[in-house]
């Protein structure tokens, strides 16, 4: 019993890719730049869950990695086409989810009284690289909305999600008894 269907297609040979709608577009193409910088964030999460024994933090961040692929079928997505099939959604319920979990590990985090270096942990510091992934498919989101119509809850979402990974760092190192590293600048000037 073989699978018909093949991975490789010979259609991106040329440097070219088709959106949801079939525009072809180069590959360096901005909107190929976000989506494939979320795939890149959602490799990384996937790696992370696989780090985790909470229960609890797995199913979230299989929930992120879910949305995330959402948020790549929008991006990918021509709207100035008629597109043939229906696309997920990313809804304010998923940013709320993210809130909820931010607010539920601050409240019993120490208060943070200056910026924290990453690392700690191999655990911590994953959350971390995750978390500036997170950010810079967040600047190229929205320079991609300057030109393009984005929908403003994926904007959200992925904002909120950094904010998420930050927390979760401080709430993996917390729970194992690793102090935040406190950024001490030198302001002494020698």
């Amino acid at each position: 019993m073989g699978n018909n269907w093949k991975i490789y297609t010979k259609t991106g040979d040329k440097g070219e890719t088709s959106l949801i709608g079939g525009t072809r577009v180069p590959k360096y193409h901005e909107r190929i730049e976000a989506y494939g910088t979320l795939d890149e964030l959602n490799s990384f999460i996937g790696h992370l869950r696989d780090q985790l024994t909470d229960s609890h933090l797995r199913e979230i961040l299989l929930r992120v990695q879910i949305n995330l692929f959402t948020a790549e079928s929008l991006l990918a997505a021509d709207l100035e086409k008629n597109i043939d099939r229906k696309l997920p959604i990313l809804s304010e319920r998923d940013v709320l989810e993210l809130e909820n979990e931010i607010d539920q590990m601050t409240d019993h985090l120490p208060e943070l009284n200056s910026f924290i270096l990453p690392g700690g942990s191999p655990l911590v510091s994953l959350c971390h690289v995750c978390r500036t992934v997170c950010r810079r498919s967040e600047r190229i989101i929205i320079k991609l909305a300057v030109d393009l119509a984005v929908d403003e809850i994926l904007i959200k979402y992925i904002n909120r999600l950094s904010d998420y990974l930050f927390v979760l760092a401080r709430e993996i190192a917390f729970s194992n008894n690793i102090p935040d590293l406190p950024w001490k600048p030198d302001v002494s000037g020698v």
